[in-house]
């Protein structure tokens, strides 16, 4: 600095780092080299600030990232993790044993403990705390099938033992997490009587393939600020003109404070209506959905639709006869029909599947005519899909004046343009709100999940059945 004029010194900050994008960088920080080419250069307080907000589509680029998991499907087959480097050699020399002698590996019980822990970490990263027995299953039969020397002797599969292991340490790991805070096992900590715990216990864990159950906090935030984003997000859809990118990015900031109320507390419908406005626009639902599933909603349900709108009528019309005048007379009405051929034979395949699986859906596809009273058809349905007509429906060609979606006896969703489309932010909705498939119609929503959306790692023997029937 001596030798430059007096009242001019030159200042050059050179940034050489950058923080990865990686899973455990959350921060969402991204720093790129430059170096400043002016005379002087200041240095603000708000460039280093922590930022408070999620990154989402059109949130800014040094926005914090909320921990989410991204793929909805488990991998087959299932990736072993990479172990500490002591026992990665043994396990190495191991199979050239095992290749020589068929002899297994003695497995020390620090070997043991070692890779447990990374499958239990790496099983949680993938699932959470909650994988389905067949999962679990598929991860003690990858570690054998790559590491053979690990064989059990005495098991048909080879795995029997690690399988029971495993069980044990994904139980011991969920403790460690709830421990350590982490919302998805937290929810299902069992509380004294007096701390909000009414009625008889029920572990609350993914069920339908749920990616993200109750994730963990965004960094940077706690209960209270993100109580803060909610009022304004409230007051933002309050007003006439929204700012939905706004409202997009704060919901997606919101979005592991809602699933935690909504999953740990099981408010009604009206209550998350009053505390959360913006989930029940169409454009939230989707979000929603794929924030929950890692699954685009309209675009996976339409896809799925238009693949098996064929072979679910030509099966319905193979066996028509067997299920009585229902069928039948959904199939001629179908014939019938002269206008918007395509959506007619949409609607006919959503209306004949629980008739083909063989359930009761006269609560469920609800019809009134635009004169008749509202709450006389949806009180008591819990829910449902209202069809109003403009006409006697009972006629050849009626008009359709609105398709709403009903849940727990009000009507949520209007203007909808047609049925297949109410049914796929319906069933958005029930993941949304954490609602259980209505018990009437539980295969015919299991098909939707496990066919149109392939959400979950399983299906009862009925829709098996009916997925081969579909595939071939």
């Amino acid at each position: 600095m001596s030798e430059m004029p007096v009242g001019r010194a030159v200042l050059h900050i050179m940034w050489n780092f950058s923080l990865p994008s990686s899973p455990c960088n959350t921060s969402g920080y991204s720093i790129n080299p430059s170096i400043s080419s002016l005379d002087t250069a200041s240095v603000h307080s708000e460039d280093f600030r922590p930022s408070t907000s999620l990154q989402t589509e059109g949130s800014s680029s040094n926005s914090v990232k909320s921990p989410l998991r991204q793929d909805s499907k488990w991998p087959s087959p299932f990736p072993i993790p990479k172990l500490s480097y002591d026992v990665e050699l043994k396990l190495r020399k191991g199979n050239e044993v095992y290749a020589k002698t068929n002899k297994s590996l003695e497995v020390t019980r620090a070997m043991k403990t070692e890779i447990l822990d990374r499958l239990a970490q790496a099983i949680f990263e993938l699932r959470g705390g909650y994988p389905a027995k067949d999962e679990v299953a598929s991860v003690a039969s990858a570690l054998v099938f790559k590491y053979p020397c690990l064989r059990d002797q005495d098991s048909i599969t080879g795995c029997d033992a690690w399988l029971m292991s495993l069980r044990y340490k994904i139980g011991n790991y969920r403790a460690k997490l709830r421990d350590a805070g982490c919302n998805e096992v937290d929810v299902n900590r069992k509380r004294r009587r007096g701390e909000g715990e009414d009625g008889p216990f029920t572990l609350k864990k993914p069920k339908r393939g749920e990616v993200n159950h109750v994730p963990d906090y965004p960094d940077h935030h706690d209960d209270n600020t993100l109580e803060e984003e909610r009022l304004a997000l409230v007051e933002e859809f309050k007003k006439r003109k929204r700012n939905m990118t706004e409202i997009k990015q704060k919901m997606g900031l919101t979005f592991s404070l809602r699933r935690k109320e909504i999953v740990e507390m099981q408010p009604m419908v009206s209550e998350v209506q009053e505390r959360w406005p913006a989930l029940f626009s169409l454009e939230e639902i989707s979000e929603e959905f794929h924030r929950i599933t890692s699954k685009d909603l309209l675009v996976t349900f339409r896809a799925a639709l238009d693949k098996y709108v064929n072979r679910l009528l030509k099966l319905y019309r193979a066996r028509k006869g067997a299920f009585g005048p229902v069928m039948e007379d959904l199939l001629d009405k179908l014939d019938e029909e002269t206008r918007d051929i395509v959506s007619q034979r949409k609607t006919a395949a959503l209306r004949g599947l629980p008739i083909f699986i063989r359930e009761d859906a006269s609560k469920f596809f609800l019809k009134r005519l635009v004169t008749d009273p509202e709450d006389a058809v949806v009180q008591g349905v819990p829910v449902g899909i209202l069809t109003i007509y403009e006409d006697d429906y009972a006629t050849t060609s009626p008009a359709v004046q609105d398709v709403a979606v009903v849940l727990e006896g009000a009507i949520i969703l209007r203007d909808l343009p047609d049925l297949s489309t109410a049914f796929a932010y319906l069933f958005g909705l029930l993941y949304a709100i954490n609602i259980e498939y209505p018990k009437s119609l539980k295969y015919t929503f299991e098909a939707i999940q496990t066919i149109f959306f392939e959400l979950g790692s399983g299906c009862s023997q009925r829709i098996r059945s009916l997925k081969t029937k579909l595939l071939q």
